[in-house]
């Protein structure tokens, strides 16, 4: 496992996975048990991981209660990120929910005492709840920060421009920093080359991409049966709805037939690939229910992907990026004498 920094506005240094542990627990009706989920959390520490993302709506609580069993023993030697929004209650009271800064304090002290920790390296706003202003998110969190209840804060399923007014804000009010990102980024969920990954690079937030897999539909599974996430959750699923969809789908089971690995290894390689290119750090959440599913994604560190096969990976995955990117790109693309490598941004290297 190599490691890098979290983004170019911390020093705070993390392995090039990051193990989602939304699968802890069966308080969604599916999950992972205990042992299992011990098992899957030991291997990832074992193979040098040591970014661990959970939240507190993740298994009605059960994935922090067994995530702060296990980080116990190495606490210190861990970077463990959780988020806050919609409550660990399946049916939360109106003040329970919402990024407000009373749901802020009581979310964070029961995410404390369920991970059975005095601090968070990085907190999550999970979603935006389109109420709470801005400069009262980023105050009760640089309150926390003031407290050593967190270290480091970051922005969840944010659009782009609320995380750069936030960024903005954070700064020139002298508040604690917004360090980085989490989204949605696969071969089949691009959406965030349009404005949230060039807003990353500009502003040097770390990226945390959740699904990576887009939800299991790119280990080919899907076109034999439908178990898995698509028949225990039903949500979080790519389909082949779309003709480039199954175009993507065809590219990645040709490759791995090329390659003579797992499908899902492909992917994954891919979107880790993805990251290493981009001007600011990123990297894959993986979130095995199973520690086989675990040791497919740590194979996938070690698929070289030539030029060529990612390339078509790339290609046949590419979204439009609309109004104003393309006339933005014929522009660049009009400079002469080498002017466009100006634009490019500061790359920080992993080691």
């Amino acid at each position: 496992m190599r490691y890098t920094t979290f983004g170019r506005r911390s020093g705070l240094r993390v392995s090039e996975y990051a193990l989602g542990t939304g699968n802890f627990g069966t308080g969604w009706g599916a999950g992972t048990e205990r042992d299992e989920a011990k098992a899957i959390f030991d291997r990832f520490v074992e193979a040098g991981g040591n970014f661990i993302d959970t939240a507190d709506t993740y298994q009605a609580g059960q994935s922090e209660q067994l995530v702060g069993e296990f980080v116990r023993a190495e606490r210190d030697d861990l970077v463990l990120a959780t988020k806050f929004t919609v409550g660990a209650s399946p049916q939360p009271k109106l003040l329970r929910t919402g990024n407000a800064r009373k749901n802020l304090r009581i979310s964070v002290e029961e995410s404390l005492s369920r991970l059975g920790t005095d601090y968070i390296d990085v907190l999550w706003v999970h979603y935006p709840d389109a109420l709470t202003p801005v400069d009262e998110i980023l105050r009760g969190l640089d309150d926390l920060v003031h407290q050593g209840k967190i270290l480091y804060i970051g922005l969840s399923n944010f659009p782009a421009w609320r995380v750069s007014r936030a960024a903005l804000l954070a700064e020139v009010s002298g508040w604690s920093p917004i360090v980085g990102i989490q989204i949605e980024y696969s071969l089949v969920e691009r959406s965030a080359d349009r404005e949230l990954l060039p807003m990353a690079e500009a502003l040097g937030l770390g990226a945390t991409f959740w699904s990576p897999l887009g939800g299991g539909l790119l280990t080919g599974k899907y076109r034999h049966g439908r178990e898995g996430r698509l028949s225990d959750w039903n949500r979080l699923v790519h389909s082949e709805s779309t003709a480039q969809t199954t175009a993507i789908v065809d590219a990645v089971l040709e490759v791995a037939q090329e390659i003579g690995c797992p499908p899902a290894q492909v992917a994954t390689a891919w979107v880790s690939e993805r990251a290493r290119r981009l001007a600011t750090p990123a990297l894959p959440i993986v979130g095995p229910r199973h520690v086989a599913q675990l040791d497919d994604y740590l194979a996938a560190l070690d698929v070289e992907l030539t030029d060529a096969q990612y390339d078509r990976l790339t290609d046949v995955s590419a979204i439009d990026l609309g109004i104003p990117h393309v006339a933005n790109a014929r522009s660049l693309d009009g400079l002469q004498g080498g002017t466009a490598a100006a634009f490019e941004a500061p790359r920080v290297p992993v080691v």
